[in-house]
């Protein structure tokens, strides 16, 4: 009796590349004007593309992620269900359960963080089908040990759950304080990622660390996810930096290198972590 074969990786990754390289055909930065936005603010807009509608700030920093999704999470994802095909085992299972997490965390920064245009409807398929593909996925892996609490993995844990903190909390304190909004705020009502990272990728770094104190094996699927999510963010920095570069936006050149270096920094420590998870993983013999 043959395997019944999932198709849902398939279609994430399909909608991923349309998604990214419909980002792509967007680089353009000599159409933006002037707009005044909802607080009374002049806004630059971007003006061309599927991101003509955001702002002249946002624009670069998708179309940034979008080169990284298309070069790096698509192929990687893409070799990952073929191994996972292949091999079938537990460790394979486990791997592909990162990317989906990376494909979710795109969708909702595409359908929640972006103004609305044509390719909605594809942002929200790609958001179901990254989050129930993800779910499934986990379904179909069992259970694993977790793996060792060495001090470096819990000082990664806890530095990266501060840091997502540190990153934003100084641009949405002082809106607080003024009773105003935030200074990039630009056409948009909140930023998502400020919600993810803060929100949700935060709390998950002190929980995963918990869960792994606990021997629980709940804490080595999400440290797993937490790893991937960090290298491929590290990796995202780069495209994004360079396209805001290009774009000539005037961005504080310190406070973009700071924010970046950090999350790559970051993205090197989760490579180091883990191909050592992988490998006790292995050596445990799940």
């Amino acid at each position: 009796m043959s395997k019944k074969r999932d198709y849902l990786p398939i279609i994430t990754i399909v909608l991923m590349f349309v998604t990214s390289v419909a980002g792509l055909l967007s680089i353009n930065f000599s159409s933006s004007y002037d707009f005044v936005n909802q607080y009374g603010h002049t806004v630059k807009m971007y003006g061309y593309g599927i991101y003509a509608h955001d702002t002249y700030f946002q624009a670069p920093i998708s179309i940034g992620s979008d080169l990284c999704i298309l070069f790096v999470l698509v192929p990687m994802f893409l070799f990952t269900y073929v191994n996972n095909i292949k091999r079938g085992d537990n460790i394979s299972k486990l791997k592909l359960v990162p990317f989906y997490a990376g494909a979710f965390y795109y969708a909702a920064s595409l359908a929640f963080g972006l103004t609305y245009n044509r390719l909605f409807l594809v942002y929200v398929a790609l958001f179901s089908c990254s989050l129930f593909g993800m779910f499934r996925q986990i379904c179909n892996i069992k259970p694993v040990r977790a793996v060792t609490v060495t001090k470096g993995v819990e000082l990664f844990l806890i530095l990266s759950g501060i840091a997502l903190i540190v990153a934003w909390l100084p641009d949405v304190i002082p809106s607080l304080i003024d009773g105003g909004t935030l200074s990039l705020i630009g056409v948009y009502t909140t930023n998502v990622t400020y919600v993810l990272d803060m929100g949700i990728i935060s709390p998950i770094c002190f929980v995963t660390l918990h869960l792994l104190k606990k021997k629980n094996a709940m804490g080595t699927l999400l440290l797993a996810i937490l790893l991937k999510m960090c290298q491929i963010v590290g990796i995202m920095m780069f495209p994004q930096t360079i396209f805001q570069l290009l774009s000539g936006y005037n961005v504080p050149i310190p406070a973009l290198v700071t924010k970046s270096l950090s999350f790559i920094l970051l993205g090197g420590f989760a490579t180091y972590f883990n191909k050592k998870m992988y490998q006790e993983i292995k050596s445990l013999g799940e």
